[in-house]
């Protein structure tokens, strides 16, 4: 991978700018679309209760149209002799009747007495029939006001109802010429009301839901502006870490380069010291000086295994893929069979790049160090969900329900690191079943570091 040119530069800021486009259009798309959804959760029950709401409206007109024909058109024709059954009382209740089922949509009509019995109907073979009141005639009957349903007739009095489907039915309390109290029964085709019901309800609906749209388009705007912000605060976020990435970098190169400067030279200078006084000095004490010396030498080892770990290769040039070479050939000469598995063409940049190549550091040393492992698998995919790298050993494991061992601090530390990153690092393990750790990257973080 090399360094990026000024024009590299230009078209990774154009591809930084279009995935911030991206990500604002698809942050206001999941607005408008959980607002629709909000709006279709509340106008649903609304429109049910608007629904109902003119229902009842109309039901009531209906109880009251009922109440006024029981009162003045009716009820004063209802005499003695009516009641006592004279059929010139009937006709003239059925003149009366009739000019007002001319005018309206009522299909039935009875009047029923205290004791259950019709006293009048438009069909005269109901005339005289007893019925058993039911309790709501008697409250009727009382004073209390009129009822109305929109329903199927199937009691045994609706005989001449029960084929005309759906009617509403409406009871009234009145009197009679003499002063009886009297119930009026009325049944009305229900197409009047379902009429009014849906005028009132298509009435209603339009400026509700324009209200409603109103509001949703008002809190466009202030979504757009949050979700830029929330944009600018991401890309912010992620240049911080960037910095503290690469200041980590530094300060890790720093220490490698005082140990290898400095401490490693000493030690080695000694080493020779204690070489020439093997060589040259007494006899008897040739091999303390050569026991001295082997120590030495296998601390010397040591630390310049310390200052390559602590000093990586230089992502910018080598590239991703190769630094995870040489990354694993320490390993490979101490006995551990590394398995690479990795596209040629892995295009990252540094940051990415920079922070996967520490999570397969880390998880690298602890397959080595702490897991017992003879076999590890690096694979490193590229897609449209951002890179992953996973390492998976043969190790011995550990249980993932207690704390992570002391020897996986580091790997804590980056858990921490790569889900400030926006990304996530999961450590699946089990004891006897070695361990995996898998590190996923938001396409967004390299874009914004």
């Amino acid at each position: 991978m090399s360094r990026p040119s000024e024009t590299d530069d230009i078209s990774f800021s154009r591809d930084a700018e279009a995935a911030e486009r991206l990500q604002i259009r698809t942050a206001v798309g999941k607005f408008l679309i959980m607002g629709f959804i909000a709006l279709l959760i509340v106008a649903t029950p609304v429109a049910f209760w608007i629904r109902s709401a003119a229902e009842r409206h109309a039901l009531d007109n209906a109880i009251l149209h009922t109440q006024m024909v029981a009162d003045l058109a009716i009820g004063p024709l209802v005499s003695k002799a009516l009641l006592a059954g004279d059929s010139a009382a009937l006709a003239g209740v059925d003149r009366a009747v009739k000019r007002w089922r001319e005018d309206t949509s009522v299909l039935r009509i009875k009047v029923w007495d205290a004791e259950g019995r019709v006293v009048y109907s438009d069909v005269h073979s109901l005339v005289g029939q007893r019925f058993d009141l039911p309790e709501w005639g008697h409250a009727l009957l009382a004073g209390a006001p009129g009822t109305a349903t929109l329903e199927q007739q199937q009691e045994l009095e609706n005989e001449y109802e029960s084929a005309s489907g759906e009617l509403v039915e409406v009871y009234v309390s009145s009197v009679a010429a003499d002063g009886t109290r009297l119930i009026f029964e009325a049944y009305y085709d229900d197409g009047p009301v379902r009429g009014e019901q849906q005028e009132v309800l298509y009435s209603m609906i339009p400026p509700f839901l324009l209200a409603l749209s109103a509001l949703q388009l008002a809190q466009l705007p202030p979504a757009i502006r949050l979700a830029r912000r929330i944009q600018y605060h991401q890309a912010v976020r992620n240049r911080l870490l960037q910095r503290a990435l690469e200041a980590s970098d530094l300060e890790r190169r720093k220490i490698a380069r005082d140990l290898h400067d400095e401490v490693i030279q000493d030690l080695s200078g000694l080493g020779f010291a204690l070489e020439s006084e093997e060589l040259h000095g007494p006899v008897d004490q040739r091999p303390v000086f050569r026991r001295a010396r082997s120590m030495l030498q296998g601390s010397v080892r040591a630390l310049r295994a310390m200052t390559s770990e602590l000093y990586p290769p230089d992502l910018d040039q080598l590239g991703l893929k190769t630094s995870l070479e040489r990354l694993a050939e320490p390993h490979q000469e101490r006995g551990l069979a590394v398995r690479l598995v990795i596209p040629e063409d892995a295009p990252l940049e540094r940051g990415s790049s920079a922070l996967l190549y520490r999570v397969a550091r880390e998880a690298l040393s602890n397959s080595a160090k702490h897991s017992g492992a003879t076999a590890v698998v690096l694979t490193l995919r590229t897609d449209h969900q951002g890179p992953e790298i996973s390492i998976s050993d043969n190790g011995a494991g550990f249980d993932r329900t207690q704390p992570l061992p002391g020897g996986h601090l580091g790997l804590r530390i980056l858990e921490d690191t790569v889900r400030e990153a926006g990304g996530a690092l999961e450590i699946r393990s089990a004891p006897g079943a070695g361990t995996t750790v898998t590190a996923r990257l938001l396409p967004g973080f390299a874009a914004s570091s």
